[in-house]
């Protein structure tokens, strides 16, 4: 169980930050439109790699909901264009290396790799409505399953 305070049924606060393509994310330049931001630890990695092939195979559905898809790490964008390419990844990747982003959120956790703590991104998920609300999260994702709970979320949006 995580200790970061839920933020359903909070407004997400503006914030912008830059995406592949070149593109600059505005959370006010988003509304009118569902939102699922997911955070992962790191590019080309395989949890990650299988976390966002699943967003990619989904992405006609949460489009046809009316929903957007944003992966977001602390990656720079050049290492988030050569992942994109690779997986074919048909949404945008948002660079957050000073972790604004993540801090918004509240995903940064401490967490033990090879017996050591590391700080790292917590993979987690956010359902945001077109008003720019909060409706679903998801913390300490387990990938096997979780993009069509996601989906589930956002198409009970209506």
């Amino acid at each position: 169980m995580s200790d970061t305070p839920s933020l359903i049924g909070k407004a997400v606060p503006d914030f912008s930050a830059p995406l592949t393509s070149g593109k600059t994310f505005s959370m006010s330049g988003s509304k009118g439109r569902k939102l699922v931001l997911y955070f992962y630890p790191k590019d080309s990695t395989p949890g990650c790699t299988t976390e966002g092939q699943g967003f990619r195979d989904a992405i006609t559905e949460f489009e046809a909901a009316g929903c957007d898809v944003i992966g977001v790490s602390r990656d720079s964008l050049k290492s988030h264009e050569n992942f994109r390419a690779k997986q074919a990844f048909p949404f945008e990747l948002l660079s957050d290396p000073d972790e604004k982003v993540c801090q918004l959120f509240g995903v940064m956790k401490l967490k033990n790799m090879y017996g050591k703590q590391v700080r790292g991104i917590e993979r987690s998920t956010f359902v945001i409505d077109a008003e720019g609300v909060v409706r679903a999260e998801w913390r300490g994702v387990k990938v096997p399953g979780h993009v069509a709970a996601v989906l589930a979320q956002v198409q009970a949006l209506g």
